[in-house]
C-alpha cells in the first residue's frame, strides 16, 4: 500500500479551458495613457475652435454701460424760492410743477408794463385831439381873419368917400394885422400837434404802442418763469434747490431723467470692428440682474475713438510712441419689450454680446493662410 502511493505520479495542474490568453489583447498602460491623450486634445481642439469660432462671430465687450438723455432743469429768471413741489428719485410728467419762485416783483413789473400801455393809447388819443383842437383853430384864426380884410377893404372905400374918419380905418387895420398874426400863430401850433402825434413822420403813434405791448408780453412771460415746470417724463435727480434759497438765471436746480428710451455705449476694441454693422442683433446682460437676458440692436459707430475726443487727446506725434490698443464707442439700442418695467439705469454695467450673423465656414476662410 506503501509503494502505491509512493509511485502514483503527482496529479498535474490541468488547463483551464474557460481561461482566454491576454497576451496581444490588453491595452498596455503606455498605449492606455496615448488613447487618453489623443482624447483629450481632439475635444480640447474641438472646444478651443468653437470657442475661437463664437468669439469670432459674437463679440463681447465689458466696457459698456447704460446711458439715457438728461433734461437740466434751470432758473430763466432770478428770483427767491418760495416752494419745492418735488423730491428725489420723484416720477414726473411733463408740465408738472417743480419750483415756485417769489413773483412779487414780477408781478409788480407787469402791472406797470400794463399801465404803461394804456398811457401810450391815452397819449395817442390826446395828441390826436390837440391836433383836431388846432385844425379848428385854424379855421377860426382863418374866418376871424378873411372878416377883418373885408371889413378893411369897405372902410377903405368908405374913407376914400369921407363917410368915415380915418381913426376908424386905422382900428380896421390894426384888427386886419392882429387877425393875421392870430392866424399865423394857429397854423404853427398845427404843425406842433401833428410834430407830436407823428402824424408828419409815419405811423409813430402806433409804434410807441406797439413798443409798450412788447414790454407787456415781456413782463409776463418773465412772470410765467417763476413757476418752473418739468420738460419731459421721467425721474428726478440731483435735485439741489430748498425754499429760500436765491438763485441766479441759468443756474442748474435738479435733472429729469427720462428711462423710456435708454441706450447702452459700449466701447468695443477697434480690433473688433471689423465685421459690426448698424442693425445687428445685441443680447446683453447687466450685473445688477444676474441670470436676465436683455436685447436690442446696433445703431451707429462713433465717428472716432474715445481718446480723440477725450478732453486731452494724445499728441502721438511727439516723444516717444507706444501703440495702444483703441477703442471706439458703438451704440447699442434698447428692446422696449425687454424692459417693460424700466429696470435699467443711468451708469449700470453691461456685458453686450453682437451677433455679427456669421457662420462656421466664415471664420475658417478668414483664418485660412490659402485665401
Amino acid at each position: 500500500m506503501a509503494d502505491e502511493t509512493m509511485t502514483t505520479p503527482a496529479s498535474e495542474p490541468q488547463p483551464d479551458e474557460n481561461r482566454q490568453p491576454d497576451a496581444g489583447k490588453r491595452l498596455s498602460p503606455q498605449r492606455k495613457a496615448a488613447l487618453l491623450l489623443v482624447t483629450l486634445v481632439l475635444i480640447g481642439s474641438w472646444f478651443g475652435l468653437r470657442w475661437l469660432v463664437h468669439s469670432r462671430t459674437n463679440l463681447e465687450t465689458d466696457n459698456a454701460f447704460v446711458e439715457a438723455r438728461v433734461h437740466p432743469v434751470a432758473s430763466r429768471v432770478p428770483g427767491t424760492v418760495v416752494a419745492v413741489q418735488v423730491r428725489d428719485n420723484l416720477l414726473v410728467k411733463t408740465g408738472d410743477l417743480l419750483v415756485e419762485l417769489d413773483p412779487a416783483d414780477y408781478r409788480l413789473a407787469t402791472e406797470k408794463a400794463e399801465a404803461a400801455v394804456g398811457l401810450a393809447i391815452n397819449e395817442t388819443s390826446s395828441d390826436t385831439s390837440q391836433v383836431s383842437a388846432a385844425r379848428a383853430a385854424v379855421q377860426s384864426a382863418q374866418a376871424r381873419h378873411d372878416q377883418a380884410s373885408h371889413d378893411l377893404r369897405r372902410g377903405e372905400a368908405l374913407h376914400a368917400r369921407e363917410v368915415i374918419a380915418k381913426e376908424q380905418l386905422e382900428r380896421l387895420q390894426t384888427g386886419q394885422r392882429v387877425a393875421e398874426a392870430a392866424l399865423r400863430e394857429a397854423q404853427e401850433q398845427l404843425k406842433r400837434a401833428e410834430a407830436q402825434a407823428g402824424l408828419n413822420a409815419g405811423p409813430g403813434a402806433q409804434a410807441r404802442i406797439r413798443l409798450r405791448q412788447a414790454e407787456l408780453a415781456e413782463s409776463r412771460l418773465r412772470l410765467s418763469y417763476t413757476r418752473i415746470t418739468a420738460p419731459a417724463d421721467g425721474y428726478i435727480t440731483r435735485k439741489g434747490v430748498e425754499p429760500g434759497a436765491t438763485v441766479q438765471a441759468g443756474q442748474p436746480l435738479m435733472a429729469v431723467v427720462p428711462l423710456q428710451e435708454p441706450w447702452i455705449v459700449a466701447n468695443y476694441k477697434e480690433s473688433q470692428l471689423t465685421h459690426i454693422r448698424p442693425g445687428q442683433k445685441v443680447s446683453f446682460r447687466v450685473d445688477a440682474y444676474p441670470g436676465r437676458r436683455f436685447s436690442g440692436n446696433v445703431d451707429s459707430i462713433m465717428a472716432g475713438t474715445g481718446a480723440a475726443f477725450s478732453l486731452l487727446p494724445p499728441e502721438n506725434a511727439t516723444g516717444n510712441y507706444v501703440k495702444v490698443v483703441q477703442r471706439i464707442p458703438v451704440k447699442i439700442l434698447i428692446d422696449p419689450d425687454s424692459d417693460p418695467e424700466h429696470l435699467l439705469r443711468m451708469g449700470m454695467s453691461v456685458v453686450p454680446v453682437i451677433h455679427t450673423g456669421r457662420g462656421f465656414g466664415d471664420v475658417l476662410r478668414e483664418l485660412s493662410p490659402l485665401r
